[in-house]
């Protein structure tokens, strides 16, 4: 039987030496299947190693046919956002702290990255957001974002005020320190400790969540995932914008942001058997009852 995949590409922190050594390990594994392995050029460079085989990664999404990211989840989500476009699947093996969608533990990924050489995995396609900013009828900024898209105050400002329609219908204005539109993928981020419901991976919806809003009767809600969600700038000072607290840009009042459904979405592979509601489990600790203190 033919391989599914014959080149992969390899990611990960550069500043970290242990991440370094297991992309090393990684390529010479994926070497001894027949399998070609490509390293970003910072990390060949770093190392010294003339002898790798190097893509940038606009080169690797026209070139490889799996990515492997080996870090933490916000390493995960940059390289899903980037290699969106391209329709590259992903494997995440965890080198962070919460490993929420780095899945992979550091220690099994040999097992685990065989089997889905194998063919042997479950994938996983997830929504992503595109985000744009109008000026004046002028686009001034645009991203993509996996987790989510949050406009919000500055850290030195009082509450930004923002009108929001949907598919052009008229929502709802209020006054806040800001409004997250998320993904499902991002339900168990900042939209989580904002009070926002979880959504499985797999939905096709988007959830706005209000963070701190002046209004104790405004509520999260979830949205069809093909809503056109437009959300203007009416009153605060220094409003901003961020995707994934990766890509930012300040905000002028009048400004208009409109978010909706990425046209590409990302696809996850996962070891047989991964469970989303284990990872809730093992993750945030979802199953443990509260602490309710002595019995009288």
């Amino acid at each position: 039987m033919q391989a599914a995949f014959k080149t992969v590409a390899l990611f990960g922190r550069q500043q970290s030496d242990d991440v370094a050594r297991t992309l090393l390990e990684i390529g010479q594994y994926l070497a001894r299947r027949g399998i070609r392995a490509l390293y970003e050029p910072s990390l060949a460079a770093g190392l010294g190693r003339t002898d790798l085989d190097t893509a940038s990664l606009a080169e690797a999404g026209r070139q490889a046919d799996l990515a492997v990211i080996v870090g933490g989840d916000g390493t995960m989500i940059g390289i899903a956002r980037e290699l969106a476009a391209h329709a590259v699947p992903l494997v995440g093996i965890n080198f962070g702290r919460l490993g929420f969608i780095t899945d992979i533990a550091l220690l099994r990924w040999p097992d685990a990255l065989g089997a889905i050489l194998d063919g042997q995995y479950q994938a996983e396609d997830r929504t992503l957001l595109k985000a744009r900013v109008l000026r004046k009828n002028q686009v001034v900024f645009e991203a993509t974002a996996v987790n989510d898209v949050v406009v919000s105050r500055s850290s030195r400002s009082g509450m930004i005020e923002v009108q929001v329609h949907v598919d052009d219908l008229y929502m709802y204005s209020q006054r806040a320190d800001g409004l997250i539109v998320a993904t499902p993928t991002g339900s168990t981020a900042y939209a989580l400790s904002c009070n926002g419901p979880i959504l499985h991976p797999t939905l096709q919806g988007l959830v706005l969540v209000p963070v701190a809003p002046q209004a104790l009767s405004n509520r999260p809600i979830v949205l069809p995932v093909g809503s056109a969600i437009s959300i203007a700038v009416t009153d605060g000072r220094e409003p901003r914008i961020n995707c994934d607290m990766q890509t930012f840009a300040d905000l002028q009042v009048g400004d208009v942001l409109q978010v909706r459904a990425a046209e590409n979405g990302a696809r996850f592979l996962h070891p047989v058997g991964y469970s989303y509601y284990a990872t809730l489990r093992s993750k945030l600790n979802w199953h443990e009852m509260p602490n309710l203190g002595p019995r009288p």
